[in-house]
């Protein structure tokens, strides 16, 4: 009995799994949304094409190209740039796999041009006004906020501090332990005194919620539970949108021009690094390496 060869979109899913043992579950999510959308332009423009020893750069590549271009609302350069990286690689594993493809189907010319934007920083008036509102709304993701505002960490690393994140360098140095993160590295970001107490009193209204007792926990290397510092669990990005949430409210009461992220809060501590004297060269060397030891604001 003949065996049927595997469609198009199994041969993608197949190896979709494939890297899912090595990526984070939101990348992967990226690479199927980026097959699931060339293989339905494939479907819908080429219903006569089965294998991928048929893809061709004219008509089906440079088809799917313009397909990206025209879509309602159009998609940004950085987002056709991904997609148009996603299934390079997977074309390109597909090929070292043993599956024919022709080469060069998609070349340097086909990617958009990227935009270049300067950091953008709070102004320091509104800095300053958000840091006080954020101070007197007192609630554990404001402290949250502060405490993205004054390490510069990312808002995902910020979710994933455990309780214990602060840890003593020297006998006059404590740092906030960030662990694994977008760069799959861990380092430790040195505090001063006003950064400790957000930390602490961040413990102390944690174990006041209604559900601490449900706290989200993390396996420490001995496998024991480890608490979260933003307990307790609640579904994927739960805790992304409250802190956004909380940002845009925190940025009205305050009076703030101007739309605030929490990526700008990092901006904003690269600035006030600079401002204290740290060279830009400093700043870029120490911003994401393992175990780097950032000045901080005195």
């Amino acid at each position: 009995m003949k065996r049927a060869h595997p469609t198009l979109d199994q041969i993608f899913e197949a190896h979709i799994h494939n890297l899912a043992t090595t990526l984070h579950p939101r990348t992967v999510k990226q690479y199927r949304a980026c097959a699931r959308s060339f293989l339905a332009y494939l479907h819908a423009r080429f219903p006569h094409l089965r294998k991928l020893s048929q893809l061709r750069r004219d008509p089906h590549l440079l088809g799917w190209f313009r397909f990206l271009c025209q879509q309602h609302p159009p998609l940004c350069n950085m987002v056709r740039e991904a997609r148009l990286i996603q299934l390079r690689r997977m074309l390109r594993d597909l090929a070292d796999q043993g599956h024919l493809l022709q080469p060069d189907l998609i070349r340097r010319q086909d990617f958009p041009p990227r935009h270049h934007y300067l950091p953008r920083p709070l102004p320091l008036d509104d800095d300053q006004r958000l840091q006080q509102q954020l101070r007197l709304t007192d609630t554990l993701e404001a402290n949250a906020l502060r405490l993205m505002r004054a390490t510069g960490i990312r808002i995902g690393e910020c979710i994933a501090l455990p309780i214990d994140c602060l840890q003593s360098v020297n006998e006059k140095q404590v740092a906030l332990h960030v662990p694994l993160g977008k760069l799959h590295c861990e380092r430790l970001v040195p505090v001063d005194e006003e950064t400790v107490r957000i930390v602490a009193h961040m413990v102390e209204l944690h174990t006041q919620t209604p559900m601490a007792r449900r706290r989200r926990r993390a396996p420490t290397g001995g496998g024991q539970p480890r608490a979260f510092l933003l307990a307790p669990y609640h579904p994927p990005r739960y805790w992304e949108d409250i802190l956004r949430d909380s940002l845009a409210e925190a940025t009205r009461a305050a009076g703030c021009t101007g739309r605030v992220t929490p990526h700008r809060l990092r901006h904003s501590f690269a600035t006030e690094m600079v401002r204290l004297g740290v060279s830009l060269p400093a700043l870029m060397q120490c911003w994401d390496t393992k175990t780097s030891a950032r000045p901080c604001a005195t």
